[in-house]
């Protein structure tokens, strides 16, 4: 079991991507803390982690655009734990507007979860992982290309993407490896629920949509020691559809 002893936080882990990868991380041995900004509904995935087989899962309440929630939240994963190996920064949302009608409020609710919520989670885990660590970071294909009105998300992803090039290179003297995933349409109710896919203006190719257990799989590679000797890298996993003229 490659996470045997291990202790995990994953942010956004109430449902989808988060959900999914708390549990796969569980079920390889790590003790996993749900970082949800519902409280309840990280408790109830904490319970749904540990009866996928986890030996141990923590809902904890957590915004993570605020830096002394994400503190705190480190806090109780060593209080409980006594440790901290593994970061998966997934909390996400979107928005849909015009560039001309796009608010500086509406910019900074984006960014603060997006982008810095990634960013407090990884001063965090520089300030209390040992050698050894990993920090996977969730972006999206809108990192490279994108569509209308999303114009907050996709500069934010691609903000995570370069982020992760920058931690890297100041985690590799602290033995802390950092890489990002960049899923594409992945069965979920953000994919379903994008008012881009529900008018048709962002195709989607039935063919091309992943579960969230495809992400999970590869973001439990990038955790693990299995990929000793990947660092600072962007995994595009979207089933080949950036790949297509």
């Amino acid at each position: 079991m490659r996470f045997r002893d291990k202790v995990a936080i994953v942010t956004g882990a109430a449902g989808g991507i988060g959900l999914a990868t708390a549990k796969r991380l569980g079920s390889e041995g790590a003790r996993v803390i749900i970082a949800d900004l519902k409280g309840d509904a990280a408790e109830k995935s904490a319970a749904s982690v540990r009866e996928a087989g986890a030996p141990d899962a923590l809902g904890v309440a957590c915004d993570v655009s605020s830096e002394a929630q994400v503190a705190a939240t480190v806090k109780a994963a060593m209080d409980r734990f006594g440790r901290l190996d593994v970061v998966v920064n997934n909390a996400g949302l979107m928005t849909f507007k015009s560039l001309e009608d796009l608010t500086p409020e509406d910019w900074q609710k984006v960014l603060n979860v997006d982008l810095f919520g990634a960013v407090h989670f990884t001063k965090q885990a520089f300030l209390t992982m040992k050698p050894g660590g990993a920090i996977v970071n969730v972006a999206s294909i809108h990192a490279v290309m994108t569509e209308p009105l999303v114009a907050p998300y996709a500069a934010a992803k691609a903000a995570v993407v370069s982020l992760t090039r920058s931690a890297s290179i100041e985690g590799k003297p602290k033995g802390i490896r950092v890489n990002v995933v960049l899923p594409g349409a992945i069965d979920t109710p953000m994919l379903w629920d994008n008012p881009n896919v529900k008018s048709g203006a962002e195709k989607v190719d039935p063919s091309m949509v992943g579960k969230p257990e495809d992400i999970a799989a590869d973001i439990a590679f990038l955790a693990s020691d299995d990929a000793a000797l990947v660092t600072g890298t962007a995994l595009r996993v979207d089933g080949g559809r950036l790949a297509r003229l």
